[in-house]
């Protein structure tokens, strides 16, 4: 006898991928992470291209 303890055999099945919900989940959070930055890269952009601020732009100046 083997003083091994024995493993239960596994199926090779993966567990079901993790889907979005509502909410704060860390899905959420990551993709509000990643527009922001698209957004902010996207401001810079506007403020370079016409060299005016967010402010001028939106007219509040």
């Amino acid at each position: 006898m083997s003083t091994a303890p024995e493993q239960a055999p596994q199926t090779g099945e993966t567990p079901p991928a993790q889907e979005p919900a509502f909410g704060w989940t860390p899905y959420a959070e990551i993709i509000n992470g990643r527009f922001a930055m698209i957004g902010f890269v996207l401001l810079l952009v506007l403020e370079w291209v016409t060299h005016q601020d967010i402010f001028t732009w939106l007219g509040l100046r």
